[in-house]
């Protein structure tokens, strides 16, 4: 693969590549080194990339090892800012509306940061980046029954936690709707 290729195949990627980094490692700074050390072995090996089947997923695979391998070097900092930093626009002007989009938002990122590792990563690349079952097991390398199992489990825990959530508020909202303060 010569350079104007690899530039039209793989560069395209890199957006993609950093969004997943950065979910990992909650770090812009990190998850860009993430993406520069994946696209630098890529170009190290690009004389045999046609022997990969799917190069989004390969490099994804490299992104993953290199951030998970960052992340046992070091304790990972809890960021929570980081959130704050994805388009949260809505039609709905009214503002306690946005606050309570705001706020199930953020406790579904809770909720997601309690899973297992695994059933994080499946659904952050099944259900957040939307990459089909089969890149997903490439990149995991898991079979496709585990990575279903992983990511079932995955979605019925946040269901759980979320009706919970939505319970609890909406009980809360009947108990005090009668009341004066």
């Amino acid at each position: 693969m010569d350079a104007a290729e690899f530039k039209k195949t793989i560069l395209p990627m890199s957006r993609k590549l950093l969004h997943f980094a950065f979910h990992l490692l909650r770090d812009k700074g990190e998850a860009e080194d993430a993406v520069q050390e994946a696209v630098l072995k890529l170009w190290k090996i690009r004389d045999s990339l046609e022997n990969y089947n799917s190069l989004e997923a390969f490099a994804m695979k490299i992104t993953r090892n290199w951030c998970l391998d960052r992340l046992k070097s070091k304790k990972p900092v809890y960021i929570e800012s980081y959130r704050s930093g994805f388009d949260r626009q809505s039609d709905d002007s009214n503002p306690h509306r946005l606050v309570e989009q705001t706020d199930k938002l953020s406790f579904f990122y809770k909720v997601l940061d309690t899973l297992p590792e695994q059933q994080k990563q499946v659904i952050q690349l099944r259900d957040i980046e939307g990459l089909d079952y089969g890149q997903i097991s490439e990149i995991m390398d898991m079979n496709l029954n585990a990575l279903r199992v992983n990511l079932s489990r995955g979605r019925n825990r946040i269901r759980e936690e979320l009706i919970k959530y939505d319970d609890y508020g909406n009980r809360s909202n009947k108990d005090t709707a009668g009341k004066v303060f």
